[in-house]
Order: C-alpha cells, then structure tokens, then sequence
C-alpha cells in the first residue's frame, strides 16, 4: 500500500504563470444546519453553501476536501454569530489570506391567524454572506426574502367596487452592530405592507385580511418608503439595501422600488 504521505501534493506546486485567483472554493454544498430560532432556540434546516478563498498567484491549487472539512468541524454551531470564526478557520485551514462564504437556506417561522388565531408554519428565504481578510476587519450581510401582500391605492381610488391587489417579495439586505433576529427583520417587513400573507387561514380570517389591506393601500413605493423609516430607527441596523417588487395582476409587468442606505456615512 502507497504511504500517503510520499504522495505529491501538486495543489502546492509552484505555478509560473503568475496570476492570483481571487476566488477559488466550492458551491452547490447542500449540508444540514442547526440555526439560532428567537423563540424555539434553535431550528434545523438545510443550506445551500457556497466557500472560497483567495489563491495566491505562486499556487497551482487549492485543497477542496478542506472547505468540507471545515464544514464538519462546524458542525451544529453556524449562525450568523460565529460566521466570523468560521471564515477565520477557512483561512488557516487552506492557507489563505482572504475567505468567503455563503448560507442559503429556508427559514420557517410559526404564525396566527388574525382572528382565528388558528397556527400555522410561514417561510423566508434568508442568505448569510460573509468574508474575512487578514489584517482586515470582517464583514457579514443578512439576506431575507419575504412574500407580502399590497393593494393599489389608484385602483381604490377610481375604482366603483374593491381595488386589485397582489403578492409582492421584499427583499431585505442588512449589515448590523449586533444581534437581530430574522424575525425582528420579518416584523419590520410585514409592517411595511398592505398585510402580510398567512399559510392557513379560516373564513373570518380571510374577511378580515381583505378588509384590513383594502383600508391600508400601498404602491411599492410606500411599501418601500416605511421599511427605510423603521430600519433608520433601528440603531443595530448600519447599512441596508432594500427592494419590493410588485407581481402586478392586471398587467402583464412588475413593478418595483429599491432604497441602499449607509447609516455609518
């Protein structure tokens, strides 16, 4: 039998051809993951996970077993917490000076109904971006998509009977000096709306959902406008970029509405 240790390790040959690779890694990880969850501690789901590191330019290769090792030493502890020692790991694991990574996975949330109160699970999208340089300072963002309901204040207006309305996703990117839960985020958005959307609903619930978004009309616009005045309230919250987008149901195109803020400037 071959002693590994006598075997060529061609990912550290040198490379002649003197070009730095800014990033080199693996994508498309699906992994299970145990999550933070503010009101049931923690929440086990599964991510899509994507790492890299920064190739010095006299490097054939990088180590790709190492980024799946990483990941196992991790295992159970990946939140947006401790992303920080994850990437720091990265680094020293492959030899590298600079590493990023990124979570995508679903992110369930139980919800009542507003009259019933009858309880049901609501999804988000969440997407955790991270890197880390060394002799640099770390840096994270929080991604959440979210399904909400808007209703056109013109139609309400012109319109003899009712007004048309539609689900919009608000999409919500944040940099934060500390701890914000995913649901902080979710109520903020849902805020924001017309009327959030609920999994299950019974009769009464419905009737006071379409009432409700018909006496609270919003354009993207507005939707948009009151997200940007709750997160500038919010003081854990640095830096933002925010979209609404509008799956418009009488016309054949979306509308839509984007504010980034840097709160630190």
């Amino acid at each position: 039998m071959e002693n590994k240790n006598l075997m060529r390790d061609v990912q550290k040959e040198i490379d002649s051809r003197n070009i730095q690779i800014d990033r080199v890694g693996v994508k498309g990880v699906s992994y299970p993951v145990i999550l933070l969850d503010r009101d049931n501690k923690t929440q086990n789901t599964v991510a899509k996970i994507s790492m890299s590191v920064m190739l010095p330019h006299e490097y054939r290769g990088t180590h790709m077993s190492r980024f799946i090792e990483t990941l196992e030493e991790f295992y159970g502890r990946v939140s947006p917490s401790n992303l920080e020692a994850f990437t720091k790991r990265l680094c020293e694991k492959l030899d590298a000076s600079e590493s990023s990574v990124s979570f995508e996975f679903p992110y369930y949330f139980r919800k009542k109904a507003p009259v019933s109160k009858i309880e049901s699970f609501s999804k988000c999208d969440i997407k955790l971006e991270a890197s880390y340089a060394v002799n640099k300072k770390f840096d994270m963002v929080i991604g959440l998509a979210l399904n909400v309901q808007t209703l056109c204040p013109c139609s309400k207006e012109i319109s003899k009977f009712g007004a048309h309305n539609q689900r919009a996703l608000v999409s919500l990117r944040v940099r934060c000096n500390g701890l914000v839960w995913f649901e902080e985020l979710i109520d903020l958005i849902e805020k924001s709306a017309s009327t959030p959307l609920f999994t299950l609903l019974k009769r009464e619930d419905e009737k006071f959902i379409t009432e409700n978004s018909y006496e609270n009309p919003k354009f993207v616009e507005d939707v948009i406008r009151d997200l940007a005045l709750k997160l500038d309230n919010e003081d854990k919250i640095l830096w933002y970029s925010a979209n609404v987008t509008s799956f418009e149901s009488i016309h054949n195109h979306d509308a839509f509405a984007e504010i980034e803020r840097d709160k630190t400037l």
